[in-house]
């Protein structure tokens, strides 16, 4: 406490030494490093909100601007340019970068509009429908239900797996649910009639441990399916034949995560300590080494704008054709000139930031956990990491360098699963102490506190529109939580 006021007085006295008067030379730069209109003659002390007016009238958007934020050598500017900056120098020229935030706000959740019982046992994965208007979860009591989101009433209860249901996981077209279970397969479902396509794909001799489908604008027939299994294989599966197209057995013990990026590579995550990265046929193109232990989980960068692909908020059905065009415009448009990120988190409590389509060395090792990692999540605009721990924490990170921002402090349990809004201002976090909690990531404290689960909250979920958050765990309820 004392070393904050220390800090609170000292800002004090650097706020109150900017000479009267006092200007700096200042040169705008977008995210790519491309300069933006000419070096401008600044106020030392001005706001993010003169310099939103200042860079909407130099970018032409006057009329109608947009909001963005504002960093100076890494410091983001919150108050102003005097205050926030740690280097008081006037002499050089600053060069202020800014980035586009998302022109919407979601509202954080506030309150818990119904509790869905149903499974009889624990609710272990849920997830909206890429398009927002469907939610799925998969339970232990072997089960995958479908649930009516304008009504909030369950809607189908699809039946035929016999073992816990672990992982479900959308088709990008929204068309298809897949589910893996503990009985060694992987089931493909109609989520409009509650029917099964076909019988199970069957190839795995253990239990499947996550599901990833090839993104839409590489695919649009959303015909493959890559599955990973304690059996220290990965599968990809054509689902329109219900065959296995081919086997990834490279890895030497358990692979725990499967991630299709956008440039067509498949990334796998093995308790053998390496992640490896695969093209879309199944040959081997990198291993990426650097972990202590086991590696948990993997993000991509691009996860959010692969998994609306061809959804926006206007909700339009697009034909097959257009629909491609579109997924890939916004991927491309997302991507810029940047390569795709990843981000791995492990047993060893470090997470590894990797670019592996330009190399295969580590870009940073992110520590600061005290005990394993279990899951990792970029926010939709990639700007931001957020990693959730059994030491309790969530901590943020920047999502460009992989540098730690903060520490997200309030969960007195392990903190299981964080989900994003997709606006990226806000987290939502579910943990082993029976409650959800939203933070605000510009203050870097809690938003909302959601208690109400009875007992530890195994999963969550954000809808990609923002508005309702859909959250089960051992209590066997599904709650979803609205403004």
């Amino acid at each position: 406490m004392a070393a904050k006021i220390r800090q609170k007085k000292l800002d004090a006295i650097a706020a109150a030494a900017m000479p009267v008067g006092q200007t700096i030379i200042a040169q705008f730069k977008n995210a790519e490093g491309e300069t933006t209109g000419p070096p401008l003659n600044l106020p030392a002390n001005a706001t993010p909100e003169q310099l939103e007016l200042l860079i909407n009238q130099l970018l032409n958007q006057a009329e109608d601007p947009l909001p963005y934020s504002f960093t100076v050598n890494e410091d983001e500017i919150k108050t102003d340019l005097w205050v926030d900056r740690k280097d008081k120098s006037t002499e050089d020229t600053l060069t202020i970068i800014y980035q586009p935030q998302a022109i919407f706000r979601v509202r954080a959740v506030s309150r818990c509009s119904s509790t869905l019982s149903g499974h009889t046992e624990a609710i272990l994965s849920c997830s909206f429908s890429p398009d927002g208007s469907h939610l799925a979860t998969g339970s232990g009591d072997c089960t995958v239900r479908v649930w009516d989101l304008n009504t909030e009433t369950p809607r189908h209860t699809l039946k035929g797996h016999t073992g816990w249901v672990l992982n479900i996981s959308w088709s990008p077209d929204g068309l298809q649910l897949a589910s893996g279970s503990m009985d060694n397969t992987v089931r493909l479902w109609n989520p409009k009639t509650g029917q099964q396509m076909g019988d199970g794909l069957k190839g795995h001799t253990k239990w499947i441990t996550s599901l990833a489908w090839e993104p839409f604008h590489l695919n649009s027939k959303c015909s493959r399916l890559a599955s990973s299994s304690k059996d220290h294989t990965v599968r990809v599966w054509d689902t329109s034949m219900r065959k296995m197209s081919f086997c990834i057995a490279q890895h030497t013990a358990a692979v725990t995560c499967v991630k299709w990026g956008g440039e067509g590579l498949i990334y796998t995550a093995s308790q053998d300590k390496s992640i490896k990265v695969w093209n879309s046929s199944g040959m081997l193109i990198k291993t990426l080494v650097g972990h202590g232990h086991w590696v948990n989980t993997l993000a991509l960068s691009t996860d959010f704008v692969l998994r609306t692909g061809p959804f926006d908020h206007t909700g339009k059905k697009l034909p097959e054709q257009e629909a491609k065009e579109m997924a890939l415009k916004r991927y491309r448009d997302f991507k810029g000139t940047q390569p795709e990120r990843l981000v791995s988190g492990s047993d060893d409590f470090t997470l590894f930031f990797w670019e592996p389509e330009t190399s295969k060395k580590p870009v940073m090792r992110m520590t600061g956990h005290q005990k394993l990692v279990n899951h990792v999540a970029f926010s939709p605009d990639g700007r931001y990491i957020a990693s959730a721990s059994f030491d309790n924490h969530v901590k943020l990170w920047d999502g460009k360098s992989g540098k730690f921002i903060g520490n997200l402090r309030g969960h007195v349990g392990a903190v299981y699963q964080v989900s994003w809004s997709s606006d990226s201002r806000m987290l939502i976090s579910a943990s082993k102490d029976s409650t959800l909690k939203i933070w605000d990531l510009k203050k870097m404290k809690i938003k909302m506190d959601l208690p109400g689960h009875l007992d530890e909250v195994f999963a969550v979920d954000w809808s990609p529109g923002g508005d309702k958050v859909a959250s089960g765990g051992k209590d066997k309820q599904l709650k979803i939580w609205r403004h």
